[in-house]
């Protein structure tokens, strides 16, 4: 059963995807609001196999993509760490994966988007048409109309296979140093590294860099779909203290027992590895948990990031998960993530501490320059978020103009814009 954007859109104030923005970006300001779900909004309406331009409804999952394109040999340009977002999500986070030192963000490869307005209107916005609409919309968190239809440019791969290199990294310094070779080398790079231990060792990992490998180097059978678990229940609260994550910790970085590997692993492990075990965040029990992803500047140098590592670990804020990831220059979309440098994201538990250490982690990004992702957010105050967007006003002028009785506004939206209620 197909949902009919168009129609279900009127009168509602913000749209949803799939659910995965670890905030309240995708959260009603107010129980009353009209909230539209779009994910039965899910049609391919056209492809073209000799440009590899594809036009979808927003509703289209990266899941289905990857099913209906990845054997015809083609990929989506960008993909997040989840498979498990829409088309219309990926527009308005504009997200960014392993290969944003290469591609950017999945707004530098869309091409048009057909939207409803917040006065009811519908519209149709490119790089030439209504340019202000279109790149305020790309990043901008579904605040300037509900996004109906995108168009954008599949990439042409050789095969279903990725060719994977990955190291066990003994420390931060050289695990940045690491980053910053493989980035030139390879389309694809991250890490996850330790963000609890502490010390010489401080920030050891696993680097791992990849690129689609082509077929002499592989199987000709394709690989086997991924066998996906799910955690049965919800853990206590006290399951998942420091001495539990610092063995996880521990175990993960010496389960790479070679010091080096490279070999060819399927899509699914090497972009999507945690959406192979459903329900994972039952892990953190009824509190819950946030995600805090931050971008620190290049030009802040790899001091910034020890600080910033060290630091999370004094807040006692550290966890099993901190991913950090090489990105390149800053994209056009107004309130676009990333910039040049090093982004590092990592899984906190939601305790009564929580702002407290939000805050200083916030305090201490302003003062290098960098910004936070506002997908993750949920506790950045709007002083804070002012202080780190120089882009702001420029966008808000945009809203402004698109949306002047701010008809269009999410929790998240009231919380660091003050979006009326």
């Amino acid at each position: 059963m197909a949902e009919n954007l168009e129609t279900a859109t009127y009168g509602a104030v913000l749209c949803r995807g799939l659910g995965r923005s670890y905030g309240d970006s995708s959260l009603p300001a107010k129980a009353s609001d009209k909230v539209v779900a779009t994910r039965l909004a899910n049609r391919i309406l056209h492809f073209d196999p000799s440009t590899g331009v594809l036009r979808a409804e927003a509703g289209v999952s990266l899941v289905e993509l990857n099913r209906l394109f990845i054997p015809r040999g083609w990929f989506s340009p960008v993909t997040p760490g989840t498979k498990f977002v829409t088309l219309g999500g990926m527009v308005a986070s504009d997200v960014h994966g392993k290969n944003h030192h290469r591609e950017g963000c999945f707004g530098a490869h869309v091409r048009a988007l057909r939207m409803r307005l917040a006065d009811d209107s519908l519209i149709e916005c490119s790089p030439a048409e209504h340019a202000d609409l279109f790149y305020a919309t790309i990043g901008g968190m579904g605040l300037l109309g509900h996004i109906l239809e995108v168009e954008f440019v599949l990439h042409r791969i050789p095969g279903p296979w990725v060719w994977m290199e990955s190291e066990r990294v003994a420390d931060l310094d050289a695990f940045l140093a690491a980053l910053g070779e493989a980035a030139p080398k390879w389309p694809m790079t991250m890490g996850w590294i330790d963000c609890l231990h502490r010390g010489r060792t401080m920030g050891r990992g696993i680097l791992m860099a990849g690129r689609w490998a082509e077929p002499g180097e592989v199987s000709a059978e394709p690989p086997r779909p991924t066998r996906e678990k799910s955690v049965p229940f919800e853990f206590p609260n006290w399951a998942l203290n420091p001495f539990t994550a610092k063995a996880f910790n521990a175990a993960f970085y010496w389960r790479h027992f070679r010091r080096h590997f490279k070999g060819p692993i399927a899509p699914e492990p090497f972009f999507y590895p945690l959406d192979a075990i459903h329900d994972w965040n039952r892990v953190y029990g009824a509190r819950g948990f946030t995600q805090y992803q931050c971008v620190l500047p290049r030009a802040a140098g790899a001091a910034a990031v020890r600080e910033f590592m060290d630091r999370l670990t004094k807040l006692g804020a550290a966890s099993p998960l901190c991913v950090i990831k090489d990105c390149g220059p800053e994209g056009k979309g107004m309130l676009s993530f990333p910039l040049e440098g090093t982004s590092i994201a990592v899984d906190m538990a939601v305790s009564p501490d929580i702002q407290r250490v939000v805050d200083s982690l916030n305090e201490f990004v302003i003062e290098a320059g960098g910004r936070i992702y506002l997908t993750k957010d949920r506790f950045t105050r709007p002083a804070h978020f002012r202080a780190m967007e120089p882009r702001l006003e420029k966008f808000l002028a945009v809203r402004e103009k698109w949306d002047p009785q701010r008809r269009l506004r999410s929790a998240q939206s009231v919380r660091l814009f003050g979006d009326p209620v």
